[in-house]
Formats: C-alpha cells, structure tokens, sequence
C-alpha cells in the first residue's frame, strides 16, 4: 500500500475511497498525534470546517466524532474555505484544523486536510505518524475525559471576515464580478468583498452540493470573462471549490494568470512599503519573466521546492507577513 496522505491532505473518491471508517480513523490518530506534544492535563480543541459537497457532510461528522472519541473538543464551523480554517487554527488558540475538500477535483471526490497549532500545514513526518497511528487501540479516554462536539459558525466567519476587509483597506468604488465556483466561498467571498466596498456581483454562488466546480469557477475562465466584459466591470475574480487558490479578469475579460496578480499585489506593497524584506517568495516553477520582473523593479524574489515548502511556509508567515497578520486568501 502507498502513503496514504498526498501532497495536499488525504484524497479520494468519497465512499469508495475516503471513506467515513477512514475519516473517523483518522481523527483518531489525528487526536492521539498532537497529544504528545500537548502539555498533560490540557485539553486540546479541534475545528473542522468542510466545502459544499455532498459528502463533506457525513466526512465532517465521522472525523469529529474520531476527534472527539480520543478526548478533543471540537468545532464544527461548517462550510468556510481552507485559508479561514488556517487563520482561524492560528487566532483562535486550537490545536488543530481540519478541512474537509478535495479543492478544484470533481464533486465526487473529497479529501481531509490538517492544519497543525499556528496554522501551519502538517509536515510529511508528522502526517507519515499519524498514518502509522491508525486503528491503534491503546488509552481510549472515558467518561469527562472524552471530547465534546458543538456548532458555532458565526463568530469564526465574522473573524476572518474582519481580517480579510483589515488587509485588503478600503476598495470602494470597485465593480466586481465574483465567480464562487458554488463552492465554500459562495457566501463568505462575496461577504468580505462587499464590507470592503466593493459593488459586488455574485456568480456561481448557489451551491446544491453536486455543483461545485461544475463548469465555473478558476477551473472555467470562460465565463467570467464574458460576464465582465460584457457588464463592462472593473474587474473578475473566480476561486476553486475550497477558495484556497484564484484567478482575475481584467476589465476587457482578459485572463491575469498567477504570475500577474503576484506582480500587482508585489508592486502595490512595494509602493506603500508593506512589502516585508522587499521579497517576492514563489516556486521553482514561477516564470522565468516573472523573476525578471521583480529584478527590474527592485525586489527579491525566493523559489521554494518541494522540500523546504514547510520551512518556507513558516517563514512566511512569521517574517513574512503583511502588517503583522497572516495573509490569507477567501
């Protein structure tokens, strides 16, 4: 058998493949992990959020019911997006996230991705314990030592929301079209972007939970930038199932990839001097006329690979961050 998690979490066809068995399992092993490094005594505390598909519903409740088996109190915040799980792992004192997503695959699949204290993604050795740690049956906790479940979206929504409006300012006099991917961002994207004054319009943003990634959103250019072009908008934005990635329109309807939205947010905190270090920090895969760019206008730029990713991600959030506060997307 091979290792279990993936790049990104834990992926598969859910049902078949990510099964509630497993995600219970997991949460198990999740619970027993963290716990080493837990001060005795204290009693650790979970959130797991989910996407709009289908089966994030039985995968929310059979992870936090592991979670909770093995002594961890858990929140259940319900459909946000995955950079509000990571912030809200980091600002809200709890020892572990989790999101339930398989980003921009196919409604049929899901997947189960964590979130260490701090809002750090895992790193491969610790993911690789945790499997190990699966179906262990030592030290099952009982009577108050056991976890408690309860629901409370709102106020973790709110928070997030506030961070969002905090790092993006004031954006009044902006039209802009949001393409939701009827995803986990349907009501939060739209949300954060008119509280930051943006005359919003709101495509894609009636999820079913069959429909997300059907045809629309970061995956599906095509349409938003149609709909911008032709309601003569400032601008476009479209995000994939969970919003942990995005891509613009420009108000012709032309497509700014990655390299050009880094490029925009680079100069435009370069110019207000927000740009910690004066550095642009991307992958080996970034374009080679986008690392030129930032040469040409005074900037450092820093290729992550695929082994330093997790030094480099807390290295950007620690040093990196814009104003004092973790960057997050929707």
């Amino acid at each position: 058998m091979g290792r279990l998690f993936g790049t990104d979490g834990v992926r598969g066809l859910a049902n078949q493949e990510l099964t509630p068995e497993l995600a219970l399992e997991l949460g198990r092993a999740a619970a027993k992990q963290i716990r080493k490094d837990a001060p005795k005594g204290r009693k650790l505390r979970a959130i797991v959020a989910r996407d709009t598909r289908m089966s994030g519903d039985f995968l929310d409740h059979a992870i936090s019911a592991g979670l909770a088996s093995e002594g961890v109190d858990v929140n259940r915040i319900g459909v946000v997006t995955t950079p509000c799980v990571a912030y809200l792992t980091a600002k809200t004192d709890v020892d572990l996230g989790v999101m339930i997503s398989a980003s921009h695959n196919p409604m049929p699949d899901n997947g189960i991705k964590f979130f260490a204290r701090g809002g750090y993604k895992l790193p491969d050795a610790i993911e690789d314990q945790i499997e190990q740690l699966l179906g262990d049956e030592t030290d099952r906790p009982i009577g108050e030592s056991v976890g408690e479940i309860n629901a409370e979206r709102e106020s973790a929504e709110k928070l997030y929301i506030k961070h969002l409006v905090r790092a993006a300012g004031d954006l009044s006099g902006l039209r802009v079209a949001v393409d939701c991917a009827n995803g986990a961002a349907s009501r939060l994207g739209p949300e954060a972007l008119q509280e930051a004054g943006v005359d919003t319009v709101v495509i894609n943003a009636s999820p079913d939970g069959r429909n997300i990634n059907d045809n629309c959103g970061s995956t599906h250019m095509e349409s938003l930038m149609a709909f911008v072009k032709e309601n003569h908008l400032d601008a476009g934005v479209a995000f994939d199932g969970d919003a942990d990635r995005c891509l613009a329109v420009d108000n012709q309807g032309n497509l700014v990839d990655g390299d050009f939205v880094m490029a925009i947010c680079a100069l435009d905190m370069k110019s207000r001097g927000k740009l910690a270090k004066n550095t642009v920090v991307g992958t080996i895969m970034t374009n080679m006329g986008f690392i030129r760019f930032c040469e040409e206008n005074g900037m450092n730029f820093v290729a992550t690979k695929v082994g330093d990713r997790y030094v480099l991600e807390e290295m950007l959030l620690e040093e990196y961050s814009f104003g004092g506060e973790r960057v997050g997307g929707m």
